[in-house]
């Protein structure tokens, strides 16, 4: 007879959740990755405000963008450590582990995807909100002075977080599909960093159309206070990450299903 009470060895949405949730917290490797994160864009934030002047030429770039170049690298660390919370499981050995306690393994990916998620939106839109103003007050005499109150910039901060999280999310997707950490590095680099800048070299007008929707030139679409000229529109730029990262993260879903391990 059922007593209506979950059983304290059942596999639930929540436990698996909160299985991930330690994983990636408890972690040295995801402490160090995220602080570094953290420092590239505190640190370039800072160094912007204090070597720019007026007149330079640069008064036409958009004070977030400005701002928030730190954000370049801290992209990078977050696809690594994307990665490493998939692959680095695989690396170890712990995944066999992890899917003999969830034999559905689908939950396992999903949760690894939303705690990761959620951990990246929220450091990097913290990061971003501290960054700004710390910046500004270095900005302040110059033709960048702004505030976080102006139009659009925290909409651009958003959208700056939003595209570092869910390009990270297709790093993620990808050490998932590959279970390695250098196959996955490998291919991040080459296909999401390096190939765009390849293809954007070719005099096609239809080359310049299809890299505006990659990843790393959607997401900083995203993330402007201002319509940057030759971009994809903010609401394309979102729609093409979720596109990327959903597709990642499904394709890597269906093989999680039919292999062994």
């Amino acid at each position: 007879m059922s007593t209506g009470t979950t059983s304290p060895y059942a596999v639930t949405p929540l436990r698996v959740l909160r299985a991930e949730w330690f994983k990636l917290h408890s972690l040295r490797s995801s402490r160090v990755t995220a602080a570094t994160a953290v420092f590239a864009v505190v640190a370039v934030a800072l160094v912007m405000g204090g070597t720019y002047t007026s007149g330079g030429g640069d008064a036409d770039i958009d004070p977030v963008v400005l701002v928030l170049q730190g954000t370049l690298l801290s992209q990078i660390c977050l696809a690594v450590l994307g990665i490493l919370v998939t692959a680095g499981e695989y690396a170890t050995g712990a995944v066999r582990a992890t899917l003999t306690a969830v034999p559905a393994r689908l939950p396992v990916l999903w949760a690894k995807a939303a705690v990761f998620a959620a951990t990246a939106f929220t450091l990097s839109f913290a990061t971003a909100l501290a960054a700004y103003p710390a910046a500004q007050l270095l900005l302040a005499d110059t033709d960048m002075a702004g505030s976080l109150g102006d139009d659009g910039v925290v909409a651009a901060i958003a959208g700056n977080s939003a595209g570092v999280t869910l390009v990270a999310l297709v790093a993620l997707g990808l050490g998932a599909l590959l279970r390695s950490v250098p196959g996955a590095l490998g291919a991040f680099i080459g296909c999401v960093v390096i190939l765009p800048e390849i293809l954007g070299a070719l005099p096609y007008e239809v080359v310049e159309t299809v890299l505006r929707y990659f990843p790393t030139q959607a997401a900083g679409a995203l993330g402007s206070s201002t319509p940057l000229p030759g971009a994809a529109s903010p609401g394309g730029a979102l729609l093409a990450l979720l596109l990327w990262a959903g597709g990642t993260l499904a394709l890597a879903g269906v093989l999680l299903k039919r292999r062994d391990v």
